[in-house]
């Protein structure tokens, strides 16, 4: 079986990046934002603005990291039982979480649209936030824990990924 440690590292690495990025910016981030008193809404744009481009990159080598490992394992992924539905699912997971990133996105670009919203945290509105940027700050309340749920269960199913490839599952699930 050859090695795939750059691609495996890419993956890893910007899997891990993307969900504990994420994640520790809808925890702490955008809480500590609401401390700032009348300039939360600026503390929170600054604070995801700087995110962003790393977020970006940790997605793309997640992504290089993810392909160099399916043609790495494509041999496994057409002999193995199991392995191609994991590879789908994990496929399907992946396309789920870039969707909900992208969308989150673009809803925090139209709460940047605004120098300073009101908020009460990064995504609390107060009743003073303009409707269009209240109704975002709205759905990155949501979004900011889907997008950590979807990377942290691509976490495990690459980790289910990993046990496949102990040498008893390769035996035992190789197709006759």
């Amino acid at each position: 079986m050859a090695r795939n440690t750059l691609s495996r590292a890419l993956h890893d690495l910007g899997l891990s990046a993307w969900f504990g990025g994420t994640l520790a910016n809808a925890v702490a981030l955008n809480a500590a934002a609401g401390e700032a008193g009348k300039d939360t809404g600026r503390v929170a744009n600054a604070g995801w603005n700087r995110w962003t481009p790393v977020n970006a990159v940790a997605i793309g080598a997640h992504l290089v990291g993810s392909v160099g490992q399916l043609v790495g394992n494509r041999g496994r992924v057409a002999q193995q039982e199991g392995v191609a539905s994991m590879s789908a699912a994990k496929t399907l997971l992946t396309a789920a979480a870039l969707g909900a990133t992208a969308y989150s996105r673009s809803l925090g670009m139209v709460v940047n649209s605004q120098d300073n919203p009101s908020s009460k945290s990064g995504t609390k509105p107060t009743k003073r936030t303009k409707a269009e940027v209240a109704a975002a700050q709205e759905q990155l309340d949501t979004l900011q824990w889907v997008i950590p749920a979807l990377t942290g269960a691509l976490v495990w199913i690459s980790s289910y990924a990993g046990e496949q490839q102990r040498a008893s599952e390769v035996l035992s699930g190789v197709r006759r």
